[in-house]
């Protein structure tokens, strides 16, 4: 009579059957996760039902000892009772919920109960770590196959060939990814981060990976550069926005990123013809850090009623009108808190030209581009994702596992909409920008 296949068994060839499919990297690297997370988890479960019964799976109950390492044998206890098949349990990780085969035990003499979930199992955080560790450690063969072997034993780890198929493919892809030609690539806006990982040995602090994503002319997100760096200076933002260049990528019409010198310096030499927005949300913060904790809502209010025009109505136009409007209630802003805040003024004064490029812009993307944290929640996943590792094996591993997160994160990025008035100011921003010796003789309002 044939053996069932076991639930281990199962995944495994679910595992391999992956990477005999024609479908995209990303998509197998995101069930390879959720199926390592599987696997690991369902490993765990049986190895404890064996240790629970005295026996492992097929193996008769009147086996009552075990050679131990010295060859003499170890005394273990064999209890009554037998496997009954399995049943559904949903366990809660960061690959998602996930499907766990309980064992179901018949005719024991006491409750079966796992000591890693409990009776009633919904989420688990030891192994979770190590599903992150061991899947960000999978550019390694050897350290994928170390994690899981040295916590659940050798019977956990992956096969040879499938740990090196992963690996192989994301190293693969990540190359392919970084020298594709961006000829292709037009925008209206490039967004530009960093994110900072500890991935040297030698090195104590951490150290930045530098992003780059935009909205293309037709409202498309894209995800367009990554990189790692030894620091957030000039040189090292030039270097990477010229490989950009390099390749093929186009001036957007407006560049938004926080107040990073080094960043604000290479961007307006890389691309001297775009505008430049200062991120509003680090601003808010910069000015209110400034403010004692009583004033701070009231300040804090006070900042955002600057740039907010639904006051204004639905005829309001946007440019160079409405750019000086909110320039005037900056004056403002300064003139009402200036003596009891002078440094929070002095901070919000410094650059205040940035502060207002978005408002010549379609209004219906003003929420969107006024600040850089439509890439800060994404480099927020990846953070989360990481920390648990503490410190990476290497740069290749760190920045390759940003780039998986990123690289999958942008497929559910929302894109933008305009309006035919929008896309009108957008045309005539183009043409003023870049083009300006094609350019009416008056600017869009």
């Amino acid at each position: 009579m044939t053996r069932r296949v076991s639930p281990i068994q199962a995944i495994r060839a679910e595992i391999d059957a992956l990477f005999t499919s024609d479908r995209d990297l990303v998509e197998v690297i995101e069930d390879v996760a959720r199926l390592g997370a599987r696997l690991i988890i369902q490993t765990a479960v049986e190895a404890e039902v064996d240790a629970f019964l005295g026996r492992a799976r097929y193996q008769r109950a009147s086996i009552a000892s075990v050679a131990g390492d010295s060859g003499d044998a170890e005394e273990t206890v064999v209890r009554p009772g037998h496997r009954n098949g399995h049943c559904p349990t949903t366990v809660k990780t960061t690959s998602g919920p996930i499907t766990v085969a309980r064992p179901k035990l018949r005719g024991t003499t006491e409750k079966f109960a796992s000591r890693l979930f409990g009776t009633g199992v919904t989420r688990t955080h030891a192994l979770e770590t190590l599903v992150i560790a061991s899947f960000v450690r999978g550019l390694s063969t050897r350290d994928v196959e170390g994690a899981l072997a040295d916590a659940l034993g050798p019977e956990a780890a992956l096969s040879k060939s499938t740990v090196s198929t992963i690996c192989q493919a994301i190293v693969a892809e990540y190359d392919a990814w970084c020298r594709r030609d961006l000829t292709g690539v037009e925008l209206d806006y490039l967004f530009l981060d960093a994110s900072h990982f500890k991935m040297h040995e030698a090195s104590s602090r951490a150290e930045p990976i530098l992003a780059a994503w935009g909205i293309t002319t037709e409202g498309k997100p894209v995800f367009v550069g990554l990189a790692a760096a030894g620091a957030e200076s000039a040189d090292a933002w030039e270097d990477f926005l010229t490989d950009l260049v390099g390749r093929g990528l186009r001036p957007p019409l407006l560049i938004i990123s926080d107040g990073a010198p080094g960043l604000i310096s290479a961007a307006e030499r890389v691309f001297p013809a775009s505008l430049r927005q200062r991120c509003l949300v680090h601003r808010a913060r910069n000015v209110v850090a400034k403010v004692s904790s009583d004033d701070q809502a009231e300040v804090k209010a006070d900042f955002w009623k600057i740039f907010g025009i639904s006051d204004l109505g639905e005829d309001v136009k946007v440019g160079q009108p409405l750019v000086e409007l909110v320039q005037r209630r900056i004056d403002a802003f300064a003139d009402t808190w200036g003596r009891r805040y002078p440094a929070a003024v002095k901070c919000l004064l410094a650059d205040r030209q940035s502060l207002t490029p978005y408002l010549r812009f379609p209004l219906e993307h003003h929420k969107r581009v006024r600040h850089s944290n439509f890439i800060e929640r994404t480099f927020g996943e990846t953070r989360r994702r990481a920390k648990v590792i503490g410190r990476f094996p290497g740069e290749n591993s760190c920045v390759s596992l940003v780039w998986a997160v990123l690289d999958r994160a942008a497929r559910g990025w929302r894109g933008f909409t305009s309006t035919s008035k929008g896309l009108r100011i957008l045309q005539d921003l183009r043409r003023a920008l870049l083009h300006p010796t094609l350019a009416p003789a008056t600017e869009a309002a």
